[in-house]
């Protein structure tokens, strides 16, 4: 193996062995890959921990930011591993996905400690539709070891620039439909018991008692190619919101910084583009975080370091207005 850049196609799979269940193990941990998030990560975590997730490994892909104290500050250390993972790993001539290594490494190495691990990113939040915890919205699977969420799309939801406030309060305009065959705008997180896993892509794992077989949130099961019918849709019980843009000005600022991927910045500025206006193509207003943060009266961010509006206060723009 070796530490610089080579061109060639990339392994974005790998098979593993499952790790054996510790005593007592219990929980659902979140397993991401995280550079310079200041801006966002206390949000995401303080969200996540109000609907249950027990522990957040965190894999650093070299943050030069507050990323990291910032999520020291919200959680306890009971609650959080932070693995410095930066660099890129070929076998030979190929590149290796950086989260497969990431995401490969969270199950062999923690596996053994939790009933589940959800793989997802800073700019996902997993929304529970049917009770308050994602342990809750998770009944409907009965256990199954694959859990297959699809993306809900937001668009800039007509900022223009970044507006006050959390995230998930500002952006309520997303696409309207999951499985649209538009480019980029179609694709699954998953949920799964660790001790089960057996290969590891970032939208698909194969677990050792079921294969390639996966259910919805509902219970539904399907194979992974089966995820893109019609019949496997539902968000009735957790739903997966994936805030790909955010404001203009944002979505240039990212295009700006680059991808730690091996993609050239005309790919990546073209892919952003064409996937925030396939995104906009077709929107529909979704205030179900909304409700639900409101609802249950979820804070946010650190009271003392709090300058935002109440909740009553925080709005989307519409699509069709400058903010």
């Amino acid at each position: 193996m070796s530490w610089f850049r080579r061109k060639s196609t990339p392994i974005n799979s790998l098979a593993i062995i499952p790790p054996k269940p510790l005593p007592g193990r219990s929980g659902i941990a979140i397993a991401v890959i995280v550079k310079d998030e200041a801006s966002y990560i206390e949000e995401w975590a303080m969200f996540h921990k109000a609907v249950g997730i027990s522990h957040f490994l965190v894999y650093d892909n070299g943050s030069t930011d507050a990323t990291c104290s910032i999520l020291q500050s919200v959680l306890t250390a009971g609650e959080l591993t932070i693995i410095p993972w930066s660099g890129k790993m070929y076998l030979e001539s190929r590149f290796i996905n950086s989260q497969v290594l990431a995401f490969s490494h969270a199950v062999c190495t923690f596996g053994g400690r939790f009933s589940r691990i959800a793989f997802i990113d800073v700019d996902e939040f997993l929304l529970p539709r049917k009770g308050g915890t994602i342990e809750e919205a998770l009944e409907a699977t009965q256990g199954f070891p694959n859990v297959s969420l699809p993306w809900h799309m937001f668009g800039t939801g007509g900022h223009k620039v970044r507006p006050q406030g959390p995230v998930v309060m500002n952006y309520t305009w997303r696409n309207d439909d999951p499985l649209s065959k538009a480019k980029h705008l179609s694709n699954f997180k998953c949920i799964v018991d660790p001790c089960e896993v057996v290969e590891v892509t970032v939208h698909q794992f194969k677990t050792r008692s079921f294969g390639d077989l996966t259910v919805n949130d509902a219970g539904f099961r399907t194979t992974r190619d089966g995820r893109k019918k019609r019949s496997f849709y539902s968000n009735e019980y957790l739903q997966l919101n994936h805030y790909y843009c955010k404001s203009a000005q944002e979505m240039a600022e990212k295009i700006a910084r680059g991808s730690d991927y091996i993609v050239s910045a005309d790919f990546l500025k073209k892919k952003m583009e064409t996937t925030r206006q396939n995104i906009e193509a077709s929107l529909v207003e979704d205030r179900s975080m909304v409700e639900f943060v409101t609802g249950r009266s979820i804070a946010l961010s650190r009271p003392e370091i709090s300058s935002v509006a109440p909740p009553s206060r925080w709005q989307s723009a519409s699509p069709n207005r400058d903010a």
